[in-house]
């Protein structure tokens, strides 16, 4: 990874954890001060965010690691683990506090009307985490970061649970019933497991090496398409290792062209597909004389398993 591009998870981590520290000590403090439930839940939510940051902030420092004998290909992936790694903190936090929050509910332990303190430090909250969110979105598309994108998401998915803690607060008072905040509460933990779920299926798709752009093998197959030596392309295999692509596939070639020939026409179809594909670490193409069987290889796509316009 580029020292520019590490530098600049580095500094938006370092923003994220000390925004999220000051939001979750101020939710926390007023949540006991005021007697919410709800915005203590609130609170929490924010102290996995900033675990989340130190874990990208170490994240940072290992994809920045040249590759070696041992991992060839580099380190990018460990971006993806980390995102599955602070989807799962977001999970169990979000765990605990159903079940606390369950259990208060069974016992009818509402407790009093929350202060209206309370809404002034949510209000707080929604302004700070929609800009922090702001911010790792914008910096995460800039340098292609699935850490930042994640922690951005789970950030502005924090500003509607602030929201719903705002008006939970606001009808708490309106109709004087405590067990709205417990309630919310539940209905809170209940979102935050529901985010963090999503959060795995999308990096372990990732780490089984699917792709969420289907059509960029319809774009490599246009692309091969340009090159009118290059024939049947088949076997596309695209895989991405954090912010990049590896591309396989298979081409064939008249069998009576020359290796430099072969090896001229296969590097113009590279030149394609990079110009058409941006973030590109690697293109893998195997050349096989026209005609060629590989019936015996199920593995890859091929022009036929994509869908028709």
């Amino acid at each position: 990874m580029p020292k520019s591009r590490e530098k600049i998870i580095i500094k938006a981590s370092w923003i994220a954890i000390l925004g999220n520290a000051f939001l979750s000590v101020i939710k926390i403090v007023a949540g006991f001060l005021s007697g919410s439930l709800a915005l203590i839940a609130d609170g929490i939510d924010s102290a996995g965010d900033i675990l989340g940051s130190l874990i990208t902030l170490i994240t940072a420092r290992i994809i920045a690691r040249p590759p070696n004998l041992h991992h060839p290909y580099g380190y990018d992936k460990a971006d993806t683990i980390a995102s599955k790694i602070v989807a799962f903190l977001i999970f169990f936090a979000g765990a605990q506090l159903a079940i606390s929050s369950f259990q208060r509910l069974l016992d009818a332990e509402y407790g009093a009307i929350p202060s209206p303190v309370a809404a002034l430090v949510v209000l707080i909250s929604i302004l700070g985490k929609q800009l922090l969110a702001r911010y790792l979105k914008n910096t995460g598309r800039k340098i292609n970061s699935p850490m930042l994108l994640v922690n951005a998401e789970n950030m502005q998915y924090d500003v509607f649970v602030s929201i719903a803690v705002l008006f939970g607060l606001i009808f708490t008072h309106v109709f004087n019933l405590p067990i709205l905040d417990v309630t919310l509460a539940l209905l809170v933990s209940l979102y935050i497991m529901v985010v963090a779920i999503k959060i795995i299926i999308k990096s372990s798709k990732e780490l089984m090496d699917g792709v969420d752009d289907p059509g960029l093998y319809a774009t490599i197959l246009e692309a091969v398409g340009e090159i009118t030596e290059a024939k049947n392309p088949h076997r596309l295999r695209v895989r991405k290792m954090a912010q990049y692509y590896v591309i396989a596939l298979d081409i064939e070639i008249d069998g009576k062209k020359s290796l430099n020939e072969a090896h001229s026409i296969a590097h113009n179809v590279e030149d394609k597909i990079r110009h058409r594909i941006v973030n590109i670490y690697d293109i893998l193409i195997h050349v096989e004389p026209t005609g060629a069987d590989r019936s015996h290889e199920p593995f890859g796509v091929s022009p036929t398993d994509l869908p028709t316009k």
